[in-house]
């Protein structure tokens, strides 16, 4: 599997984010609701985040740990590296679509300057961060170190998980 690409999180965040303002301005146009997620979403995304990190430790735990009396189940470490992937890419569309939300929202700041969909689309992008800051913390968590004495085949610096490596680098 390949690592996260913070370019990638980042065009996401981008197209989501023009989506977002587009949405909220077709919404305006219509006297529609604003597009934002309720609060209760901060919930679903703080369990979310708080299982991935939870998982992640202990993949962590077992990777640092200096007498391993048994094999983590490679299974497990790889749906622990999906879901981190997974939290990564939902918190980008997440942060992206409420920041357009937000940056349309902006304008009428001041005069509804207590508006609840411009505080709910802020804690939504505060989520979103957190979600993207978590799923790559556990893709670190779930990196292999190097064997002892092994040497990289075409003469690099040993390290785990170098951009172009075939073999991976996950636990």
């Amino acid at each position: 599997m390949k690592p996260l690409r913070l370019t990638i999180l980042a065009v996401i965040g981008i197209v989501l984010g023009l989506a977002g303002f587009a949405a909220t301005e077709l919404a305006d146009r219509s006297s529609g609701t604003t597009p934002v997620l309720p609060y209760s979403a901060l919930g679903s995304m703080a369990v979310i985040a708080v299982f991935t990190l939870a998982l992640g430790i202990r993949v962590l735990r077992w990777r640092n740990s200096e007498k391993r009396t048994r094999m983590i189940d490679p299974i497990f470490a790889a749906r622990t590296l999906v879901l981190a992937h997974a939290c990564a890419y939902a918190g980008a569309v997440l942060l992206g679509w409420h920041a357009g939300v937000l940056a349309d929202q902006l304008p009428v700041w001041a005069v509804r300057s207590t508006s609840p969909v411009i505080l709910q689309a802020i804690a939504m992008m505060g989520g979103g961060v957190i979600m993207v800051a978590i799923g790559l913390l556990v893709e670190r968590f779930c990196r292999v170190p190097p064997e002892d004495g092994e040497e990289p085949k075409d003469g690099r610096e040993a390290g785990p998980n170098r951009a172009g490596d075939a073999e991976g680098g996950y636990a």
